[in-house]
């Protein structure tokens, strides 16, 4: 054999041990590499739950006056933003003044009557003071003439005029004071009563705060900061009712994210988890959340008619119940969020699922199973 020969057959002796050792480490690697990765998909794959059944929320606040009224005018339109005590309308306050000052009048005259009252307390003391002085002295007149006609001195036509006479002094005198507790009592049981703590002035006064109050509200302004929407009825000359909604607010202050989840998929999902919302209209700019708060039912419960489950034809259906998101406001400075966008929302539960049980006997019996048991 050729020496050349003889070396070409050595190398390709030496070489085939190191590619059939080659081939089984591929062998073996690519089957662990799979099981690996599909333990590792099947322990992370119940952390995180995601839904596109959510919508960016904001407060909305219908505005109609407390007054009725014409519209004299109207200072916003359709869309525009105002801050919190911004002019939105304003109603027709002549009936309102006028109003006013006829309540002003009536305050004005309580207080006469209360000085007046108090005038007819002190008329009433004097009277019957005066009645008072005039029994004693129809008593002693009394006593003379009875005294005169045991003695036979007097007639007894003096004797039952005297009594008469003492008897009308008594009923004038119980009349006087019947007029003092009449006037004491219109003062209401106190004479030295501040005026303007009498019950008469005191509902007066309440007619004034009401009629102010009611001018007040003639003017209606921005209860917070927002955007101003639904202006179709706000018109100058539009003859406003009590309470007839004008114009919408949709409040730019606070922002959140409602998300629908599956009652399947919050199981692990509590207050406080992170999250990660995507608008449709912002795709490219992910916002973080916070987990606020879960609803206490399904949507179905607060409906308008509540499903009825109790017949023969019922089929199961998933529910899904309400998550509200508190949006952070640092990663969603900037962008000019819009009441009903529609979002995609991610949260991470945190949960990990526990092994396959062949797994976990192949990770015990190398041993790995009782360290990823005790890091647990």
């Amino acid at each position: 054999m050729p020496a050349d020969a003889a070396v070409a057959d050595g190398s390709l002796t030496q070489e085939q041990p190191r590619r059939n050792w080659r081939r089984l480490v591929l062998m073996l690697i690519v089957p662990l590499a799979l099981v690996l990765g599909g333990a590792y998909f099947w322990v992370t794959g119940g952390r995180y739950v995601s839904t596109e059944n959510s919508y960016v929320q904001q407060d909305k606040v219908m505005i109609g006056p407390d007054v009725s009224g014409r519209i004299v005018e109207v200072a916003v339109r359709e869309d525009d933003t105002v801050k919190q005590g911004d002019l939105l309308f304003r109603i027709d306050d002549e009936p309102y003044r006028l109003e006013l000052g006829q309540v002003d009048a009536a305050i004005a005259s309580a207080r006469l009557n209360i000085e007046q009252l108090r005038a007819a307390y002190l008329d009433a003391q004097a009277a019957r003071q005066s009645a008072e002085e005039n029994v004693d002295f129809q008593r002693r007149e009394f006593e003379r003439q009875k005294t005169l006609l045991s003695g036979g001195y007097a007639a007894q036509a003096r004797y039952d005029e005297a009594r008469h006479q003492l008897q009308a002094a008594e009923q004038q005198f119980a009349q006087a004071r019947q007029r003092v507790k009449s006037a004491l009592a219109a003062l209401g049981g106190d004479p030295e009563i501040q005026t303007d703590r009498h019950p008469l002035v005191m509902e007066a006064i309440a007619k004034r705060d009401q009629a102010q109050r009611n001018l007040d509200h003639t003017v209606i302004r921005a209860p917070a900061d927002g955007v101003i929407s639904q202006t179709d009825r706000l018109l100058a000359g539009q003859y406003m009712p009590v309470g007839t909604p004008a114009l919408a607010l949709v409040e730019t202050g606070r922002t959140w994210v409602e998300a629908n989840f599956k009652e399947t998929e919050i199981t692990w999902m509590h207050v406080g988890q992170p999250a990660t919302v995507t608008l449709d209209t912002y795709p490219d700019h992910d916002l973080t959340a916070t987990v606020e708060s879960i609803g206490a039912g399904t949507g179905s419960e607060f409906s308008l008619l509540p499903a009825q489950n109790a017949t023969g034809n019922w089929v199961k259906v998933v529910q899904r119940v309400p998550v509200r998101l508190r949006l952070d406001p640092v990663s969603s400075a900037g962008v000019p969020l819009r009441t009903g966008l529609s979002t995609s929302v991610e949260v991470d539960t945190g949960h990990t699922r526990d092994l396959p049980s062949p797994v976990r006997s192949a990770l015990a019996w190398t041993g790995i199973g009782t360290a990823h048991a005790r890091s647990r």
